[in-house]
């Protein structure tokens, strides 16, 4: 492993989501204060995932063209100018900005973020290999998990402490900060010239992250004086589907997808509004219980990483078993917890649900890490970026509509539902989700 890269990556993800916390938090928060619509604020979220989607479809463009790094770091670059303009005008307008131009702000921050998804994860293989990799991708959730919990928890503190002005600000710094790690982060396959002297990326079709260490491909792909190959002249939109026609070409590619979109298009049953709802209707609790219910989620997920992270050696030798289990477990305890009606044993529940969660997403993530080039890695985590914020999107809307029309127990019943019939997907589809194992790096359809 690649440690000091991989230390500066993991750094600048955990200080730019936690500045994306507390920006959120806080604008929403000052949104609602001064225009008093409820509407008004929800359209910050809107916007982030809407921007995302589409910068996820386009983002093939851009990885296709320059090193992961340099992405990394203009992503980092623009959010942080796009935030010092939005701060800027936030404290010049006073209680009267131009709302109009504050979510264009927030619209183009998401938009360079979501860049930062696909380039991330196809970086970690670059950086880790062997066991290294599912190390790697068990600490990059750990990391996130803990983000969350600690961010969410602390966001609404330091709101009400120091004001939505003040919180800006300390985001701003963090995004400062992510933007220091970025710049320090090299990648193994593109040479030893830094990336913002030459940004244009070194790697080729048909380059294996499987076969081969980071190192060696550095030395017997490029040599250290090597030239930067051409781009083939390709046309844009060639260029923006050619990720979907890999994931189209691939029994296990295309598996290892929809079993991530089933699965998520039940996993939206955690947002606030409906784990509030469960505690109100389900267990008649206030809804201090809400906050204990996202508290409890998050540490059995950092717990379930941990675990995981150190269960590598057996793990790595039994990635699908251990996703088809997890997911499975996970699935089963979704159903109890929608069934129980006790406040401790519901904490108890979801307490246990990270170690499931997290060996059935770092098993999943890991897969499609091995089953795919290193040139066209960025491509299919694009295509399955732009995927995710659209079943995000449909599964807030479906879950919302059962949740009134159906109740919300039924709700989470359905959830649940939902991941096993992805389980039961992924037994039918073994044959095709365990060649990801005996013959990783290769990228053509079976």
């Amino acid at each position: 492993m690649h440690k000091r890269s991989f230390t500066y990556l993991l750094g600048t993800q955990t200080m730019s989501n936690a500045a994306d916390i507390l920006y959120i938090m806080a604008l929403v928060s000052l949104v609602f204060h001064e225009t008093d619509s409820i509407f008004s604020s929800v359209l910050v979220p809107l916007l982030r995932m809407g921007a995302q989607m589409i910068s996820g479809f386009l983002a093939p463009l851009i990885l296709a063209r320059f090193q992961l790094p340099f992405i990394l770091f203009v992503s980092q670059f623009g959010q942080l100018a796009f935030f010092a303009l939005l701060l800027g005008h936030l404290w010049s307008a006073g209680p009267s900005p131009v709302w109009v131009l504050v979510f264009t702000l927030v619209a183009a921050m998401s938009f360079l973020d979501g860049w930062t998804t696909p380039a991330r994860n196809a970086l970690i293989p670059r950086l880790a290999s062997g066991e290294g990799l599912m190390r790697a991708n068990s600490l990059v959730s750990v990391s996130d998990q803990t983000v969350q919990l600690a961010g969410w928890g602390l966001s609404g503190v330091l709101v009400a402490m120091l004001g939505s002005e003040k919180t800006l600000l300390v985001a701003g710094g963090l995004y400062m900060v992510a933007m220091i790690f970025t710049s320090l982060i090299r990648d193994p396959l593109e040479g030893k010239a830094h990336y913002l002297l030459q940004p244009v990326t070194r790697v080729r079709s048909g380059d294996s992250l499987a076969s081969t260490s980071p190192a060696q491909l550095e030395d017997t792909l490029y040599g250290p004086e090597s030239e930067s190959p051409a781009l083939p002249p390709k046309r844009k939109k060639e260029i923006l589907r050619e990720g979907w026609s890999l994931i189209g070409a691939s029994r296990r590619l295309k598996a290892l997808i929809f079993m991530d979109m089933i699965d998520l298009l039940g996993g939206s049953v955690w947002v606030g509004a409906f784990t509030l709802a469960f505690a109100q209707q389900v267990l008649h609790k206030s809804e201090a219980w809400w906050g204990y219910i996202n508290a409890a989620y998050f540490a059995g997920a950092i717990g379930g990483g941990i675990i995981v992270l150190a269960s590598v050696k057996y793990l790595q030798r039994r990635l699908l078993p251990a996703m088809l289990v997890g997911m499975a477990c996970y699935g089963l305890l979704t159903a109890w917890y929608a069934l129980n009606t006790l406040p401790p044993l519901t904490l108890l529940i979801v307490l246990l649900m990270g170690l499931p969660a997290e060996m059935s997403v770092v098993s999943r993530r890991t897969m499609m890490q091995m089953s795919v080039s290193a040139h066209d890695l960025p491509k299919v985590l694009s295509a399955q970026a732009t995927l995710t914020s659209m079943t995000f999107c449909i599964s807030l809307l479906l879950m919302g509509w059962i949740a009134d029309h159906l109740g919300i127990v039924n709700l989470y019943l359905f959830s649940a539902l939902l991941t096993l019939i992805a389980v039961i997907y992924g037994i039918f589809s073994r044959r095709a989700l365990s060649m990801s194992l005996t013959a990783p790096g290769a990228s053509s359809s079976e």
